[in-house]
């Protein structure tokens, strides 16, 4: 079980404060014998102050917490800040992804976006999975991990939910029966 929590720089822009903040967070997962390793820290796109988020990056790290960067595509979750804050995931915004989708080729030019992030030690999440179609580029372009309510809607934490696989031919579409008369435009 990961833990993800997300992380605005400009929230709070003071490095000892924000990290002062976190460690009590891992302590308390301490206290109930949760590792720090299960939480991920996800940066969000919006602009920083560069070196400062760089040292706190460096001071979580230390601490054991992984760290994500958010909605990767737009604003400042760019190529640049995957390089200089070697993310252990990268999220790959919904939005950004769906309109991605849309066009004939990207299939093609999704795969090579997914194998630099894997050249350079990221893992990919692609969230928005909302349509077989985007199911499809996502896994057709070697993504790690998927989020979208084609998969499941989201829960409150302790709730039971259904453990068993999901069968992904049946979420892309292909035991459907119905063929459409007419194509959507």
């Amino acid at each position: 079980l990961d833990l993800f929590f997300n992380y605005n720089p400009l929230v709070n822009d003071h490095a000892g404060r924000a990290l002062a903040e976190i460690r009590l967070m891992s302590r308390h997962l301490d206290e109930l014998g949760l590792a720090p390793a299960m939480l991920v820290c996800e940066i969000t796109e919006q602009a920083a102050d560069d070196a400062l988020l760089a040292r706190l990056v460096r001071e979580m790290r230390r601490d054991g917490i992984r760290i994500a960067i958010d909605d990767f595509g737009t604003g400042h979750s760019t190529e640049e800040r995957v390089s200089l804050l070697q993310p252990d995931i990268v999220k790959i915004d919904g939005g950004w992804f769906a309109e991605f989708c849309r066009h004939a080729a990207a299939e093609r030019f999704f795969r090579p976006l997914v194998s630099s992030l894997h050249d350079r030690g990221a893992k990919v999440l692609v969230e928005g999975i909302e349509q077989p179609t985007h199911l499809r580029v996502a896994l057709e372009g070697g993504v790690d991990l998927l989020q979208g309510f084609l998969l499941g809607r989201p829960a409150l934490a302790g709730t039971i939910f259904n453990e068993e696989p999901l069968a992904v031919d049946v979420l892309l579409g292909f035991d459907n029966k119905v063929v459409p008369l007419h194509k959507r435009r």
